[in-house]
């Protein structure tokens, strides 16, 4: 079979109707994964009981696939959803919709470094302790995801940023693992992180000419 094989698409979405057949936790996971994505694009704090529960499912998931650092992740996301949950409650417009903030180059350094530092231990012990499948892959997707979450609980709109590249390499290691719903899933998250990163930077515009006006006032 190659790249132009007539047939690859009616494979893959037969392959993608069995897993949904076959595995409907990661199907229902899939799901509350779009609405998640849906709600942080609209800086909507209903994000987060969402999030906690579709982390709960994928850690499941992925646990039963041997992908452990994704499984550790999952965990962590459980976590900073709490932390975040309470994080925004202190930081909202009358509306309800959060305020976001940006990082400075410093932080910016830290979070690059944060991530590259993670992914390389982390990858080392998935592969020479546990025997992960693709571990320094999985590991990089598990350390930007986490360096993410962080910058998501503190409203940073680079957030966005480190989410579009973990899952662009979700999008690839995946399907070999035969998670191709999930792989689809990651694909449709990274067009609405493009989009969410635009939506966050025109409110982060707005909340520029908010403030100046109101300093001209």
């Amino acid at each position: 079979m190659t790249l132009t094989d007539p047939t690859i698409p009616q494979r893959i979405v037969a392959a993608l109707h069995n897993e949904i057949l076959s595995d409907p936790i990661e199907a229902l996971a899939d799901l509350l994964g779009i609405a998640n994505i849906v709600l942080l694009t609209r800086r909507s704090i209903w994000n987060f009981p969402v999030g906690i529960a579709m982390v709960s499912l994928l850690g499941y998931v992925f646990f039963q696939q041997r992908l452990y650092s994704d499984t550790l992740t999952q965990l962590y996301f459980l976590i900073f959803n709490i932390v975040g949950w309470s994080a925004w409650l202190r930081h909202r417009e009358p509306g309800g919709e959060v305020i976001v903030a940006t990082s400075s180059p410093r932080e910016l350094a830290l979070y690059i470094a944060a991530t590259a530092a993670c992914a390389l231990s982390l990858g080392y012990f998935m592969s020479h302790i546990l025997h992960a499948a693709f571990p320094y892959w999985d590991a990089t997707v598990a350390s930007a995801s986490i360096v993410a979450q962080l910058m998501l609980t503190w409203r940073r709109i680079e957030n966005w940023l480190w989410w579009i590249g973990a899952n662009m390499i979700s999008i690839v290691i995946y399907p070999l693992k035969g998670l191709y719903l999930t792989a689809a899933l990651y694909a449709f998250m990274m067009s609405l992180s493009i989009l969410g990163f635009l939506a966050w930077r025109r409110k982060l515009l707005a909340q520029h000419v908010d403030r100046t006006a109101l300093a001209k006032a």
